[in-house]
């Protein structure tokens, strides 16, 4: 299993290398009926609920990066296939990894993970 080192949310330019053509970065594209100069995709200002959900099922196949992708800027709890679990603020999913912030106890580091290293997730 690999998975991706964990940085904090104000290294940008791990961003802009990890995951080119992120929204939010010079240069690269808006999304739709965005207007106006590109924002930066920041952690979240609050930390994440206090409880944590109840697993509903757990897959034997990789998380699809569209499922997944309905969780964008919101509260995830995501449940790895090793056991590991937290809460998760995804900004990015690409074809086969997801990038945003986890949260840490304390504050939200910057974090990308393959999502075939997903068993499951829950947004709110």
């Amino acid at each position: 299993m690999y998975m991706y080192p964990t940085y904090h949310y104000e290294d940008q330019a791990f961003l802009e290398r990890q995951f080119p053509g992120l929204p939010g970065f010079p240069g690269a594209p808006q999304f739709p009926g965005q207007s106006g100069p590109p924002t930066y995709s920041q952690a979240p200002t609050a930390p994440p609920p206090a409880f944590i959900p109840q697993q509903q099922s757990a897959s034997t196949f990789a998380v699809d990066p569209g499922a997944i992708s309905f969780c964008l800027f919101r509260n995830t709890f995501i449940w790895l296939n090793n056991g590991a679990r937290f809460w998760y603020y995804p900004i990015f999913v690409g074809p086969f990894s997801v990038a945003g912030f986890r949260w840490n106890g304390r504050f939200w580091t910057i974090f990308g993970i393959d999502t075939r290293q997903i068993n499951s997730f829950s947004c709110f």
